[in-house]
């Protein structure tokens, strides 16, 4: 099976080959193109059996190839926080994979590939108008449950999220912990990602919780939040994660 990996980030990319062919020896990334513009290039002028595709290219949406050139491939899209993008996919039957990929769920995306390979069509031109001119719904609220009392809490009101001793808690801007019966995978898809960024294992944070950053090893960023976290060396964007948190603050 010839792939190509459409992925701006060459680690990301990197890490994506190498699993692939974990899984199946027998699979031959063709190319790994980092731009649209790269990417119509290539496309014009060569065929795959299968596009592992990333929503945000450095150069635009990536939707945008489909604009310039005709594909019938099929498509794998990967994606850091687009939940309104996640939501679109799901209309037309596309898989996805949400950054950071794991093998189980790439696993279970080749495997459904396989099955539906002679039936994917996809409406390119649907999925635009989905991303541009729908919009998802999010979160506003929670209701916290402790004892007997039950606390609304608005969305406006959280600092962060963060994971304990396997519990998940919330910190509002005036530093009160409270319990939340979601995970931080739930969470991540239930909130409105132009706000929350999930920066590693266990902290999910507000931009307006973010008080300073300083750059640390290997290309990590270290946060500093407000109001502060119990132990601010748990509050490092992980490495797998650093490169699309510098792209969602600059978005």
């Amino acid at each position: 099976m010839n792939v190509v990996i459409i992925e701006d980030e060459k680690f990301a990319a990197e890490k994506l080959e190498s699993a692939l062919l974990e899984i199946d020896p027998s699979i031959v990334v063709s190319a790994k193109l980092g731009s649209i513009k790269e990417s119509v290039k290539w496309l014009f002028q060569n065929t795959a059996d299968l596009i592992f595709l990333d929503i945000q290219l450095s150069d635009g949406i990536s939707f945008s190839i489909f604009e310039q050139i005709n594909i019938a491939t099929p498509i794998i899209f990967t994606t850091a926080y687009d939940q309104y993008a996640i939501q679109a996919f799901n209309l037309n039957s596309i898989s996805y994979l949400l950054k950071p990929i794991r093998k189980r769920d790439l696993e279970e995306s080749l495997k459904k590939y396989q099955k539906f390979k002679t039936a994917f069509s996809i409406d390119f031109e649907s999925l635009l108008t989905e991303i541009r001119g729908k919009q998802p719904e999010y979160k506003k609220r929670f209701l916290i449950q402790i004892g007997e009392k039950i606390k609304k809490v608005e969305v406006e009101e959280i600092a962060y999220f963060y994971v304990l001793d396997k519990s998940t808690f919330l910190r509002t801007r005036k530093g009160k912990d409270l319990p939340v019966d979601y995970t931080l995978d739930k969470l991540e898809t239930s909130l409105n990602p132009n706000h929350f960024y999930r920066i590693n294992r266990k902290y999910l944070v507000h931009i307006d919780a973010i008080s300073n950053m300083t750059a640390y090893s290997r290309g990590r960023i270290k946060l500093e939040l407000e109001p502060k976290a119990d132990d601010e060396f748990e509050t490092i964007v992980s490495i797998d994660r650093s490169s699309n948190f510098k792209k969602w603050l600059n978005s």
